[in-house]
Formats: C-alpha cells, sequence, structure tokens
C-alpha cells in the first residue's frame, strides 16, 4: 500500500488524468440516461416501424435528400420543424423515429419533440448513412 501511494504522490499528474477521463465518461453516460429519447440502431428501428407502425420523420434539408429516404417517412427540415410541429400532433401517441444524415441533428429534433409532449421519441443511430450501411431499403424520389 505505502508503494502505491508513493508511485501516486510522485505521478499525480496521472491520477488528476484518470479522474478527468472517469468523469467525463459519468457525464456522457448521465445526459444518455436522461436524455429522455432512446437512439436506436437501424435494425431496431426497422422492427418499430413494422411492429409498432412508428411515424419515420426525415429532419434533413431537402437538398439532401438526393441520396435518398428510408420508405415511407414525412419529411420536415430541422431548420423548420418548430414551426411545423403541429402538423404532427395526430402522432402524438405513436412512436416516431427521427433521422438525418448521421444521427448528429437527430438529437436536437427528439429533444424538440418531447418538449412539445411528444411521449414515444427515437432517433436513428448513425441516420440515413447506416440505414444505407445496412443495406436497408431507401427510396429516392
Amino acid at each position: 500500500m505505502e508503494e502505491f501511494i508513493n508511485f501516486a504522490a510522485r505521478n499525480y499528474y496521472l491520477f488528476i488524468a484518470l479522474a478527468a477521463v472517469i468523469a467525463i465518461i459519468l457525464w456522457t453516460e448521465m445526459r444518455r440516461v436522461t436524455q429522455g429519447y432512446k437512439e436506436i440502431a437501424p435494425a431496431e428501428a426497422v422492427l418499430l416501424i413494422n411492429k409498432q407502425n412508428a411515424l419515420v420523420l426525415d429532419i434533413r434539408e431537402a437538398n439532401e435528400q438526393a441520396q435518398g429516404s428510408i420508405i415511407g417517412a414525412k419529411h420536415i427540415a430541422l431548420s423548420v420543424l418548430a414551426q411545423n410541429i403541429d402538423s404532427l400532433s395526430a402522432e402524438k401517441e405513436k412512436p416516431i423515429l427521427v433521422f438525418c444524415k448521421m444521427g448528429n441533428r437527430s438529437s436536437q429534433a427528439s429533444k424538440q419533440l418531447l418538449k412539445n409532449n411528444y411521449t414515444q421519441v427515437f432517433s436513428l443511430k448513425g441516420g440515413i448513412n447506416a440505414w444505407i450501411n445496412d443495406q436497408l431499403p431507401v427510396t429516392k424520389k
């Protein structure tokens, strides 16, 4: 035990770095647990769509849709979601799967939906890119 204390005293900067890494991991995990929506992989999203008839919400900008979209997805760009959120009010009790290109903007949209009392909000982890990488079907309009 004395050797450990001596090591820690000589290398205090390593223990400070370790404490910082642990704090970052804990903060990230707490944020993930308390965010209110669930991030799901494409395979889970397929089950959500097929088994629970989830509304699929594409929040990418119109010029990004040339890459393709999930079949049956409703498009409301993130930039206008706040103004058009009432157009989804009939779907408030249904599961809503939100996706963007890579999964980053869908978290912002998911938070907006939760603030407006949508109860079952899911974000597609990895966005449409993950969907395409898993070779799931897309439609090009």
